[in-house]
């Protein structure tokens, strides 16, 4: 009895039902992009989000301050791309591009936002930053060692007490450089409370690493103010002030320059201060970059649409959807159809053998091809197995009722067990072994339980004992055994199972060839392989029957005599003892020239051989 499908599980309503939600899913997305889209466009002309586009500014100079390069900015780039929602972008001036938040390819807009130069600055609203135009995060060799900053520490600590002591609410802050700086709350002035007396001034002399650093400084303005004026270059250039607002944005250093005139002097004076400023620290800063900054889709502007419009996308996407379903029902039904067929024909008996007719040329019609095949090797392997039922059983028929005559004629006084008759008993018992034995290593190949003692083993020798093996009954037949071997021949291979293959062959060569003819075994090396062929001087296999005669219990005489042949597992053996061994078997012939049979293995180096 055909079982019912449920309709919910049907393949055509599932298909309907999936089209219909990728069109409903289609057309909301297609929708939402274009509204996003559209807000987000309108954001970036406005000039909206003003302020997270300050904050990834101020982060990208304080990265420039810190780092000589921007080789590491990339992780920054993606960090403040996914927290603002925004596309940004670095280059060089020449717009090569330094890192980027977009995929590769994505075009940049077209003006950058601002330029990054944290020695050359007026955006940036730090205090500090407006005295100098550089980010007063930019420190080079001012920045503290450990041992001096542990040192300032604790002088810091002794004056916040000290105010305290004095009723002064003190707190310590730290520069840039780690520099700790001890300042008064709420603009407190300490010397109103008496509190000068805490000032002693070992927290506001340099240490050794800034007074290397000041000294460096002195000597890259002096030529400069010599250029400015003689009396300028004279004249002491700097002193220590960590708590003033100096035109380096550093919070503890202030480059004073001696006020020897006015106007036109001090302005000189103080141009050559920032200059030599810049070209101290440009070594510990991140070169000038480009920054781009693009539409992103966080917190989008929400976007209206008028009635008459949202009508339009709505009518719109109605229309989709139908045409999407009517487009899926045609090709559904298409598909469903002959899938029933494979159904209908998987469900029939195994003895009807049916077959799908193919109508189409899609997967739908190579899936029924395949069936089509399928049934066919099905019914091919039945009529094998059939047959193989019954050539068996022929095959042990034979010498079974032999034995059993003979044996109830003995057992009935009618012959006396000679030896003769023993002989004859005794051969009947040796064929029948033969075949059993012949079918226990078919089985062993077909299971890949067959086991192989490999060894290094001369071609040569290996047709010489073959040849020794079957030289008697070559002579009895009347057939002259050749064997032909290349000397640099040799295989990897088990030596007892060769000789078996081999062996086959040579008898079903003898028993086709008539008195007189004659079998060559011969070997020789092409390439990395080794090729052994025995070919005989009978009449040959008609082209007709070349393809089976590796099949089981095949013979050409199909009376299965035995004078004309064995019990038609011979062959099969050689091709699967050559499988096993990684080789192949082939059998020719040519019209009154006799068989040839072809192994084909891998060959290895001759012992010793250093190649």
């Amino acid at each position: 009895m055909r079982r019912r499908i449920p309709l919910r599980k049907r393949l055509l309503v599932r298909l309907l039902f999936g089209s219909a939600l990728i069109a409903v899913c289609s057309v909301a997305a297609t929708a939402w992009l274009a509204v996003t889209t559209t807000t987000s466009a309108l954001k970036e002309e406005q000039g909206q989000d003003l302020a997270a586009d300050n904050r990834i500014l101020a982060r990208l100079s304080g990265y420039a301050a810190t780092h000589p390069d921007w080789a590491g900015v990339r992780h920054t780039v993606h960090e403040l791309a996914a927290r603002t929602g925004r596309r940004i972008a670095l280059t060089t001036a020449d717009r090569t591009p330094v890192a980027d938040s977009a995929p590769r390819g994505t075009p940049l807009p077209p003006r950058p936002a601002a330029t990054v130069d944290p020695l050359r600055t007026d955006t940036y609203t730090e205090s500090g930053a407006q005295l100098s135009g550089i980010d007063p995060r930019v420190v080079g060799p001012y920045r503290l060692p450990a041992a001096e900053r542990t040192k300032l520490e604790a002088l810091a600590a002794v004056r916040e007490r000290c105010y305290r002591r004095y009723g002064v609410q003190a707190t310590v802050a730290h520069t840039a450089s780690g520099r700790p700086v001890v300042t008064a709350g709420d603009g407190t002035d300490p010397a109103g409370y008496g509190a000068t007396v805490c000032e002693d001034g070992r927290l506001n002399t340099p240490t050794p690493t800034e007074q290397r650093a000041l000294d460096t400084l002195s000597d890259l303005v002096r030529p400069c103010l010599r250029q400015a004026g003689p009396a300028l270059g004279d004249q002491p250039l700097l002193t220590f002030d960590p708590g003033g607002k100096d035109p380096f944005g550093s919070r503890y250093l202030l480059a004073k320059y001696a006020t020897v005139g006015k106007g036109a002097d001090a302005r000189a004076a103080g141009r050559c201060v920032l200059a030599a400023r810049r070209t101290q620290l440009e070594p510990y800063a991140a070169p000038a970059a480009e920054l781009f900054l693009g539409i992103g889709d966080r917190n989008p502007a929400r976007f209206d649409m008028s009635p008459a419009n949202k009508a339009k996308v709505v009518g719109v996407a109605g229309l989709v959807l139908a045409v999407t379903v009517a487009v899926t029902a045609v090709a559904a039904v298409r598909l469903v159809r002959p899938l029933r067929a494979l159904t209908l024909a998987a469900q029939q008996p195994p003895e009807l053998h049916v077959r799908v007719p193919v109508t189409t040329r899609d997967e739908t019609g190579i899936l029924a091809e395949a069936f089509n095949g399928l049934a066919e090797r099905r019914e091919r392997l039945e009529a094998q197995r059939r047959a193989m039922v019954s050539d068996i059983a022929h095959e042990l028929r034979s010498p079974l009722t032999n034995i059993r005559g003979w044996l109830e004629v003995v057992r009935d006084g009618v012959v006396d067990p000679d030896p003769d008759l023993l002989d004859s008993l005794h051969e009947e018992a040796l064929v029948l072994q033969r075949i059993i034995d012949d079918l226990q290593d078919l089985a062993a190949a077909d299971a890949g339980t067959l086991r192989l003692h490999r060894e290094p083993l001369r071609a040569g020798d290996l047709l010489d004992q073959v040849a020794a093996a079957h030289r008697v009954a070559a002579g009895t037949a009347g057939v002259v055994l050749r064997t032909d071997a290349d000397g640099v021949a040799w295989l990897d291979a088990d030596p007892v199972r060769m000789r078996q293959a081999l062996g086959n062959l040579v008898s079903n060569a003898l028993r086709h060839t008539p008195a007189g003819g004659a079998v060559t075994l011969a070997a020789r090396r092409d390439g990395d392989d080794v090729v052994l062929t025995v070919s005989d001087t009978g009449n040959g296999i008609p082209p007709e029957d070349l393809p089976r005669v590796f099949d089981r219990f095949w013979r050409a005489e199909k009376s299965r005599s035995r004078r004309t042949g064995g019990s038609g597992l011979g062959l099969p053996i050689v091709r699967h003892l050559l499988a096993a061994h990684g080789g192949t078997a082939e059998a020719a012939c040519e019209p009154g020239a006799g068989a040839v049979f072809t192994l084909r293995l891998p060959g290895t180096p001759p012992p010793g051989d250093a190649a």
